[in-house]
């Protein structure tokens, strides 16, 4: 008895399959903010799942991507084209964000962090229509949540604004004072 071929077990994908595949990946392109690379070879399925439920309360999506296809699907400008033939070998997941990119980037880091000894790990990504390196995926992660930048941001344009509050109450005050004191002086002399 012969044994049989994986490739004949698995048998080659038609055109339409393919097409939808490209058009998925060219959607979750155009609908992200970013798109985070990964090497996910030697996850289990468990870390896979936990990986995929922290990215999507994220508001991200986690998939293994052909390599092919994905390079297909972004049809952007040859310098991410070079760029991305460089990472785009050997096994390829990618996190679309679709909200927030940091978050993204976070929770990926974090993961590593926490899983010392992962297999995993960041290969590079687009963000903005930019390629983004490891490197810069990891200062992404360490720029703190889009909340606090705001409250940092109102906070310096109203630490001026509150100083001038704080000095024209001063003035007002003084100038209330200085009143007081010379009717408490007029007062003293005319008794």
């Amino acid at each position: 008895m012969a044994k049989a071929k994986i490739s004949h077990q698995i048998g080659k994908k038609n055109v339409s399959v393919k097409t939808k595949v490209l058009d998925e990946t060219g959607d979750l392109l155009r609908r992200s903010q970013a798109v985070v690379l990964a090497e996910y070879r030697g996850l289990t399925v468990p870390q896979m799942s936990d990986l995929r439920k922290k990215l999507r309360d994220a508001d991200a999506d986690f998939s293994v991507v052909k390599n092919t296809l994905f390079r297909r699907a972004t049809g952007e400008g040859e310098s991410i084209d070079a760029q991305l033939d460089a990472v785009l070998n050997g096994p390829t997941a990618a996190a679309f964000a679709l909200g927030d990119p940091i978050s993204v980037a976070k929770i990926l880091s974090e993961y590593i962090t926490s899983n010392r000894n992962t297999p995993f790990k960041i290969k590079g990504g687009i963000v903005g229509g930019k390629f983004y390196t490891p490197e810069n995926i990891d200062a992404l992660a360490k720029v703190p949540p889009r909340e606090v930048l705001i409250a940092q941001m109102l906070g310096s344009f109203n630490a001026p604004i509150t100083g001038l509050v704080g000095t024209l109450n001063g003035i007002v005050s003084n100038f209330v004072f200085t009143l007081q004191a010379v009717a408490d002086k007029r007062q003293a002399e005319g008794a």
